[in-house]
């Protein structure tokens, strides 16, 4: 429901000049119960002077007097025929300035990952101008070399539903001028509903990439030694030298022999 001009100016003056309870009012004025009790007890609204809707014609007095009466009844606002499509947005879209040095970043998301994307429809996406959108996909922006593609909708310059509904429109747009889209195109074109219903795709992280040939490498089939049995470790085969250092010995034990014998 439309809230009313002056949403806590009117909660003031509906707290002190009627008997609604904080939830009628609150209803009423889009605000939460517990701020509409924050007005009355001073704490909220604090020097807010009262705005009334009765005088303004937004309210009929018949509605306080049937609220009043039954406190489960909600107040309707008055109908005024020169507020129909006031709503409706007109112009470029309003970006806060907080926010207004992030357009490029969305821009560029937008020129890379959307180029079937107008200008305009990333005009009232973002709310920025066609030069600025043209010198970003020219890539003749002054600040080119420092700008790094970021998702609008991570950045809160538009909603989710708005871009997929731009991206479907410019989807159609192709299909109705017969325009044949590659497959990457049209993977870019799934709605939000569509791409969280999806399985997630196993991928190695960048970092690891290239490692992937290590778990490729073949394996050794040859059976393991065993090396349980500790004599079998030691008794190692018999080489060359070790009958070498044998006939050495034998040299050694004659030679003790014979200087024996002449010692006798």
């Amino acid at each position: 429901m439309s809230k009313p001009l002056m949403a806590k100016a009117t909660a003031v003056w509906l707290v002190d000049n009627t008997t609604l309870s904080f939830a009628q009012i609150a209803d009423f004025c889009g605000m939460h119960e517990l701020e509409v009790q924050g007005i009355a007890d001073g704490d909220v609204a604090t020097g807010v002077k009262g705005f009334d809707p009765v005088a303004n014609n937004q309210l009929d007095p018949i509605e306080i007097t049937r609220a009043q009466a039954d406190p489960l009844y909600r107040m309707k606002l008055k109908f005024n025929a020169a507020a129909v499509g006031e709503e409706k947005r007109r112009g470029p879209r309003y970006t806060p300035l907080s926010k207004r040095q992030d357009r490029p970043a969305a821009i560029l998301w937008l020129v890379k990952f959307h180029p079937e994307l107008s200008d305009g429809a990333i005009g009232k996406l973002v709310g920025t101008t066609k030069p600025t959108i043209q010198s970003i996909r020219e890539r003749t922006h002054w600040n080119i070399g420092s700008i790094q593609p970021i998702d609008p909708v991570a950045l809160g310059l538009c909603k989710q539903t708005e871009l997929d509904t731009a991206v479907q429109a410019a989807a159609r747009k192709k299909a109705a001028d017969g325009v044949v889209m590659s497959d990457d195109e049209r993977r870019k074109l799934v709605s939000t509903e569509q791409s969280l219903g999806m399985a997630p795709e196993a991928r190695m992280p960048s970092s690891l990439s290239g490692l992937e040939v290590f778990g490729d490498e073949e394996k050794d089939d040859s059976p393991a030694s065993d090396f349980s049995d500790a004599d079998s470790f030691f008794n190692l085969p018999a080489g060359p030298q070790d009958d070498d250092d044998n006939d050495d010995d034998d040299d050694h034990e004659d030679e003790d022999e014979d200087e024996d014998d002449r010692r006798r």
